[in-house]
């Protein structure tokens, strides 16, 4: 993964929020497919460069893409059969909806998040012992934290046998989707409503967003065409509210939503992903990384991710909201890697053309490190990385518990790629880390060591 944050992007952040509320934002019909549009050239942007992300996009396996600027629409493209009607499924991409779900609740006096899970699923919904059990609030379930084994063999599972105790509520962050599938029954047991009907009475028909939850397997997944989720990505960016129309009105929930819930992941909320922040944790790994989760993008983006990479971006600082729907361009749970991929074109495309000899290279213009995504490996692999200019670099691995174990390179190197053989013979099978320091530039890279991992 690349991990490069810009000044300006770091500048940007520190008000970013502020930026979006009081201005206006364009809203389109809550019915029909009017929607207004900008073009990039109208932006100032750079036109040559939109081919150039939609073939990066189609040779990623896109079926959907659209850019909001203002509330308006820039970019819109759909790949191959797919069309502006057709349904998507959102994956993960909706936890971010169910988390304003859940503040709607809360508003309504439904439910406070600080309650026991189980004063709504009743005792015994895990095989924590008792006491254990009743800490678990559903807080805990909006931020991953509940304590629950997300190592067993199905984290998916919802059945209490499934639920295993590891570690006291709030001590642990986990991306265990088990907890966080269970939050629907939590909605339904509090509202006295279906998910969808809720989702329709209280978002859906004041926002035009069309959609629903379905049952696949112990998940709820939403599914919907683009533009619903590019709705509610505008919904997100002006506060919770629909134009003029009041929906999550709940302001304190909405910040803990957007911003760290915990220290332990500092980029997590409320099932939101927030960029920007010192470090970071990614699902199935118990360490903390170091840097911004998308050093492209602006430090003050929030995303909902799902796997396969559907993705929401919301960027308050630039009044911006990206959609993305699609197959999987990698093996990632979570696409932080064609994210920052994606964010190094898009910067390409918001960059005036007028301007390009004097801007900043891009990260990949600075420098580049192979392979993309992990590729397990038995004993050795092959590292590569690209420099755009002669810069002083130094290649590293380390183990998860942040530990060196290989110097592949240190000194001067001159523009071009250079090739180093990593032999992890020595080292036990597992994921370790591998990091380019390029000047003041860094990129990471996640390295599996075993067959099967």
């Amino acid at each position: 993964m690349r991990y490069l944050t810009f000044l300006y992007l770091v500048m940007r952040g520190f008000v970013g929020w502020g930026l979006v509320w009081g201005q206006s934002l364009y809203f389109p019909p809550l019915t029909g497919q009017a929607w207004d549009t900008l073009s990039p050239r109208t932006l100032g942007w750079n036109r040559s460069q939109v081919d150039s992300l939609y073939d990066f996009l189609a040779q990623n396996r896109t079926k959907a893409f659209l850019l909001l600027k203002d509330g308006k629409i820039v970019l819109e493209w759909y790949f191959g059969s797919f069309t502006r009607d057709s349904v998507w499924y959102w994956a993960s991409a909706g936890k971010g909806l169910t988390a304003f779900l859940v503040g709607i609740a809360q508003q309504e006096g439904y439910l406070r998040i600080t309650d026991s899970t189980a004063r709504w699923l009743g005792a015994g919904w895990t095989q924590a012992p008792p006491e254990k059990e009743a800490r678990i609030t559903i807080r805990h379930q909006l931020t991953m934290t509940t304590g629950l084994d997300d190592e067993v063999p199905d984290p998916h599972c919802t059945q209490p046998a499934c639920l295993l105790y590891k570690a006291d509520a709030g001590t642990r962050w986990a991306y265990h989707n088990a907890p966080y599938t269970l939050l629907h029954a939590v909605l339904e047991a509090a509202t006295g409503k279906t998910v969808n009907q809720y989702f329709y009475q209280k978002v859906a028909s004041q926002t035009g967003m069309q959609g629903a939850f379905i049952q696949w397997g112990y998940h709820r997944i939403f599914f919907s065409n683009a533009r619903t989720m590019a709705r509610f990505g505008l919904l997100i960016l002006n506060k919770g509210r629909w134009d003029q129309t009041p929906i999550l009105t709940d302001t304190a929930y909405y910040r803990q939503m957007l911003t760290p819930s915990q220290n332990l992941n500092q980029a997590y909320g409320y099932l939101w992903w927030l960029n920007g922040q010192p470090s970071f944790m990614v699902p199935g790994l118990q360490m903390v990384f170091p840097g911004p989760l998308i050093p492209s993008a602006p430090a003050d983006m929030v995303s909902a991710f799902g796997k396969n990479a559907q993705i929401l971006n919301v960027v308050p600082s630039e009044r911006l909201v990206v959609v993305r729907l699609g197959e999987s361009p990698d093996s990632a749970q979570v696409p932080f890697i064609f994210v920052e991929l994606l964010w190094q074109r898009l910067r390409a495309v918001m960059t005036p053309a007028a301007s390009l000899p004097s801007v900043q290279p891009s990260p990949s213009q600075i420098a580049t490190l192979y392979p993309n995504s992990p590729n397990p490996f038995l004993t050795q692999t092959i590292i590569t990385f690209e420099l755009g200019q002669r810069l002083p670099v130094s290649l590293k691995v380390y183990d998860l518990h942040g530990q060196e174990v290989a110097t592949l390179w240190e000194g001067v190197s001159e523009p071009g790629k250079q090739q180093v053989v990593f032999n992890a013979e020595r080292l036990p099978a597992g994921v370790y880390l591998c990091v380019l320091r390029a000047g003041t530039h860094e990129t990471r890279r996640l390295l599996v060591r075993g067959a099967g991992l």
